[in-house]
């Protein structure tokens, strides 16, 4: 089983703001970056606004040897003091997934159920039981 962990910072529409702080404060080096308008059309279940198209649907930035994600959460998703900050499980299996996510939503919520989703096979955040967000990802073969 290959199981990798990386923080995800979750920001309300200050994602890019927040790439730039982290790319000079950090000497960090962007190495991936898609917003909402570079998803499929079909991805929404309605037209985006301009503004939504230029959110950050997800960013991989490396500081050092350390990989961090950040992107701009849906609205109201993460409104929760101390839910900025997840953790980010990439696994290459959805059975791997979806043993994870069952294994982490014990005592804990579902904040996201675990689905096929435009950019994985089987994607869901869960919040422990000690209040702590995990996103499911599954790499895709």
């Amino acid at each position: 089983m290959s199981m990798q962990m990386t923080p995800f910072i979750m920001l309300d529409g200050k994602a890019e703001a927040a790439i730039r702080f982290y790319e000079e404060a950090l000497q960090a080096k962007v190495v991936f970056k898609q917003t909402f308008g570079d998803a499929p059309p079909q991805s929404w279940n309605r037209p985006l606004t301009e503004e939504e198209r230029k959110r950050i649907a997800h960013c991989v930035i490396k500081a050092g040897d350390t990989e961090l994600f950040v992107a701009d959460a849906d609205a109201g998703e993460y409104d929760q003091p101390g839910s900025q900050v997840s953790i980010c499980i990439s696994v290459d299996k959805a059975d791997t997934a979806r043993q994870t996510y069952e294994s982490l939503q014990q005592g804990g919520q579902i904040v996201r159920p675990l689905a096929a989703i435009y950019f994985s096979p089987a994607y869901g955040i869960v919040k422990d039981k000690f209040d702590v967000v995990f996103q499911i990802f599954t790499k895709r073969s």
